[in-house]
């Protein structure tokens, strides 16, 4: 497998990943599910309640640790967060079938 698309391939999971587990699962020892209660109604509570917004800011350190420029990090912050959000809607159909 080419290197760029196995980076993008291990980005894209590792950003999926992140963004389920801040936004829909309680984490270890309830951690995470304390941490979005304490960010209650305000803009980083409503933030962790949206896979789509969440996924758009996990994606930016990944996108920077794996571009090659700034053009690549530019084009790879969108993609990452799309391909957590295709992986999302796959896995929510999944689940109503």
């Amino acid at each position: 497998m080419d290197a760029a698309l196995y980076r993008l391939l291990l980005g894209v999971l590792a950003v999926w990943r992140i963004t389920h587990l801040l936004q829909a699962e309680d984490g270890p020892w309830d951690l995470v599910v304390r941490l979005r209660a304490r960010a209650g109604d305000g803009a980083a509570g409503r933030l962790m309640d949206c896979f789509y917004c969440l996924s758009l800011w996990i994606a930016l350190p990944f996108a920077l640790l794996l571009g090659a420029g700034w053009r690549d990090q530019l084009l790879l912050w969108p993609a990452l967060s799309a391909g957590a959000i295709l992986l999302e809607r796959v896995g929510a159909r999944h689940k109503e079938n």
